[in-house]
């Protein structure tokens, strides 16, 4: 089985601290419980991250890029031989550009 090499980046990073800051407003259980699944899903990719979606967006943004969906959020990432480069965590209602991609 091929394993590959997540990495994330800091603006996912970023992402991922703003949002559990923003559920935790409410409840902090469930913004515990939220991250605790996204970590999962981000642990997930070194095994099989040609599983996930190619994005609709792919065409618009010029390389192609997949997610995985939990709740109303995806974890944009794409792959670069053997390794996974997790570049957005966001609520699936936000329109993507090119610029939110840039590290």
């Amino acid at each position: 089985m091929r394993k590959y090499r997540v990495e994330i980046t800091g603006i996912a990073e970023s992402d991922i601290r703003e949002i559990f800051e923003y559920i935790s407003s409410d409840n902090k259980t469930a913004a515990i419980k939220w991250v605790e699944e996204i970590e999962r899903q981000i642990d997930s990719l070194e095994k099989f991250p040609l599983r996930c979606a190619i994005i609709p967006e792919t065409q618009e943004l010029g390389k192609e890029y997949r997610h995985i969906l939990y709740g109303n959020y995806r974890t944009i990432f794409r792959t670069e031989g053997t390794k996974v480069i997790v570049m957005r965590v966001i609520h699936s209602a936000r329109l993507l550009n090119l610029k939110m991609f840039e590290k």
